[in-house]
């Protein structure tokens, strides 16, 4: 599995992922920093990552993909915290079980429940460089 930059190109397809209009995933193209997943054969996105660093700590904005692909993309905000010696929060839905398993398997830590998005409850991970 191979992880790039994200282009505005990609926006339809990371549309299709979340089930979002293209233009709020056109945004977040030009927002955030975003990485896809793209399988081996380069034949399209499978998944994609976006996060965002403020005050010391980088935010996982988004993650979707099948579990593979998850645990590939966690490893970029990984990567970028740590050159920068910055602690990575990320929220999973309580009811995601493999993208919860991929970020204990990223070693995150669970530090408690989040908010509520549209009902939904969180969990919410810490990572911190050691």
């Amino acid at each position: 599995m191979d992880v790039r930059d994200a282009v505005e190109a990609d926006a339809a397809r990371l549309a299709e992922l979340t089930e979002s209009p293209e233009d709020v995933m056109r945004n977040l193209v030009h927002d955030r920093t975003v990485r896809v997943s793209v399988e081996d054969d380069g034949d399209g996105i499978v998944g994609f990552v976006s996060f965002d660093a403020q005050a010391g700590t980088v935010y996982v904005t988004q993650l979707e993909g099948p579990p593979a692909a998850c645990s590939c993309l966690l490893e970029e905000p990984l990567r970028f915290a740590e050159n920068e010696s910055m602690a990575v929060e990320l929220l999973v839905a309580a009811d995601d079980r493999s993208t919860r398993d991929a970020a204990r398997d990223a070693a995150f830590e669970e530090t408690g429940t989040g908010p509520r998005f549209e009902g939904t409850e969180t969990v919410r991970y810490r990572w911190s460089p050691s």
